[in-house]
């Protein structure tokens, strides 16, 4: 079985993100990029796959430009087998994420697609859904466990009313959840054995798909400051400021 697992570059969880001056776009001078957190656990998931004897072969591709290839080689020093970059230059809308995707998943013809549920800079849960669409394969989103048999796929997903169990039959997507694994780490050996693996760049046209943008970014800005908090000496002092200050209660 092929699996094939998307892996986004955003920017590092620890860094706290700022937003330029001209607030135009994020700052991104000096930050450390990494491997979006829930594109880390599909890849996990797919080396599992691949250690079980389920999968025979992971492919790791991102769409973006020249920088995304650092992310394709953490990749292939966790475990994928080669990768593929999708070169495109400036930001991309989910919407042609999931054609570009959608366009290596007909040249590739994998058994199993494997992405993130969300990336953590956009937050926009889409592009999994849409792929799932374009591609007319079944998915099982925000998933928690999953587990390959024969010619199905089980998907546990967490939904808001607990969990949820679904039966998708292969070729499918699944989009990961933080509970379904705890990602590894790379270790140094196989960093050097991912700079030897395959890594093929393709271009939009190759594909066959046009980048266009229906978006348009106005203004980037950090969140209104919090004002700090107090502390009430009883609950007589809190419910007359309540009461009196806030005016939340009568």
């Amino acid at each position: 079985m092929k699996v094939l697992v998307a892996v986004k570059r955003v920017v590092d969880y620890n860094v706290k993100v700022r937003a330029k001056a001209d607030g135009s776009d994020v700052d991104l001078n000096n930050v450390k990029m990494s491997i979006n957190p829930f594109c880390e656990i599909a890849v996990e998931e797919a080396v599992r796959l691949k250690e079980a004897g389920i999968a025979t072969e992971v492919i790791a591709v991102s769409v973006g430009d020249k920088s995304c290839q650092e992310q394709i080689r953490t990749a292939l020093a966790l475990g994928a087998d080669r990768g593929i970059q999708v070169d495109v230059q400036g930001k991309v809308e989910p919407l042609v994420i999931a054609k570009l995707l959608k366009a290596v998943v007909d040249k590739e013809q994998p058994q199993l697609v494997i992405l993130g549920k969300q990336s953590i800079d956009g937050d926009n849960n889409q592009t999994g859904q849409m792929l799932g669409a374009l591609a007319k394969m079944g998915q099982g989103t925000f998933a928690s466990k999953v587990v390959v048999e024969g010619d199905k796929v089980n998907v546990t997903r967490e939904i808001d009313g607990g969990l949820q169990t679904v039966s998708l039959k292969l070729p499918a997507i699944i989009t990961t959840d933080l509970r379904l694994n705890e990602p590894r780490y790379a270790s140094l050996p196989n960093i050097m054995k991912a700079k030897k693996k395959q890594l093929d760049v393709y271009t939009p046209e190759e594909l066959g798909v046009a980048v266009t943008s229906h978006l348009t970014q106005v203004k980037v800005q950090p969140p209104a400051a919090r004002k700090a908090g107090i502390k009430v000496k009883d609950v007589q002092e809190l419910v007359d400021k309540l009461k009196n200050e806030a005016k939340v209660i009568s």
